[in-house]
């Protein structure tokens, strides 16, 4: 395993990262199981593991999975999605990122997160308050470095220069969603990344499944009738599958390979999370660690979805809310122009 600096914070970790999303009830609540998983994700080499808060009782699995082995680990975790009904227990607000870091060090079982990410954007809360009380758990020692997921680009620059002018510590991650089927963040968000020293972890690099090759056309599987993943119904990315699943196979790689090579070849692309539910699953995604890709593949790969293009969106992603007060989109009365 080769291991790539995590941005600018000087840790290193591997390109393939575990992200424990579905060690839950969920996914896979079976504690032994989970246990088995870590420990033959760190015996191959992965020294990174990614969770939330808002997991269910993915924290709790993963502090138990990783008694006596907790210092071999990158461990991160997420605040910011809602925790219960309470409308005070989510945002990025003071109030809530220090409650909320206590609580998962509990559930880990650990002192401090060695990556503490704000999961989404929220737009309630001033940036800099956000940062000042991330910087004040990275003094305390309880965190080690901070990064944002799924923030648009100008918000990422944003929040870098706010941490500048205030001397507050800077997210030096960001976490965005990027596959095969969807490029977009080739436009903005990487080279922004970029530009600040920023490591970049990919979440769902398989499309929520579409790209194991689970999800055809004329298929009508339980995956696809899901609600919570609308996007599996997209016929643009169903198409986008089927070129793709050829070229794998003549390529000699599983589809689900192809995927992973392709998004951890992106220069600006520090590792991807591979979310295993299953020992198999797990064994499949970590034979991918030595695929290489050639320019001719990846010129194909160009011709089915352009770069900085995509086809349809995961249902996951931050949406930007819609402006709601009118004030922001139209002139004051005196300054509109006669119809």
């Amino acid at each position: 395993m080769h291991y790539r600096p995590l941005g600018r914070t000087g840790i290193q970790v591997s390109p393939l990262a575990l992200g424990a999303m579905m060690f839950s009830s969920f996914g896979n609540a079976d504690q032994k199981e989970v246990d088995q998983m870590v420990a033959r994700a760190l015996d191959a080499g992965i020294n990174f593991i990614d969770t939330a808060d808002a997991y269910g009782e993915s924290e709790d699995m993963l502090g138990k999975a990783l008694l006596g082995r907790r210092d071999d680990v990158v461990l991160a975790s997420k605040f910011a999605r809602p925790i219960g009904d309470d409308p005070n227990h989510q945002g990025a607000s003071r109030r809530w990122i220090i409650t909320a870091v206590e609580n998962s060090l509990r559930r880990l079982n650990t002192d401090h997160l060695d990556l503490y990410q704000m999961h989404r954007p929220d737009p309630q809360t001033d940036i800099e308050e956000t940062l000042s009380a991330l910087t004040d758990l990275v003094r305390s020692g309880k965190v080690r470095a901070i990064g944002s997921s799924d923030m648009p680009a100008s918000d990422m620059v944003e929040a870098q220069w706010v941490a500048e002018r205030r001397g507050l510590e800077r997210f030096r991650t960001e976490q965005p969603h990027y596959s095969l089927l969807d490029r977009s963040i080739e436009r903005e968000v990487l080279p922004v990344a970029q530009r600040f020293g920023m490591g970049t972890v990919i979440w769902s690099p398989l499309a929520s499944g579409m790209l194991t090759g689970r999800v055809r056309r004329g298929q009508d599987t339980d995956l696809r009738r899901t609600r919570l993943f609308a996007a599996l119904r997209d016929e643009r990315r169903i198409e986008a599958v089927e070129q793709l699943i050829p070229l794998a196979a003549e390529a000699g790689l599983p589809l689900t390979h192809l995927a992973l090579a392709f998004v951890i070849a992106h220069p600006g692309v520090t590792a991807a999370l591979i979310g295993p539910r299953t020992m198999e699953q797990l064994d499949d995604l970590l034979a991918s660690t030595d695929v290489r890709l050639s320019d001719e593949l990846l010129d194909r790969i160009d011709e089915i979805v352009p770069p900085g293009t995509g086809v349809g969106r995961m249902d996951q992603e931050y949406n930007t809310p819609p402006i709601e007060s009118a004030a922001l989109r139209r002139r004051p009365v005196g300054e509109r122009s006669a119809a």
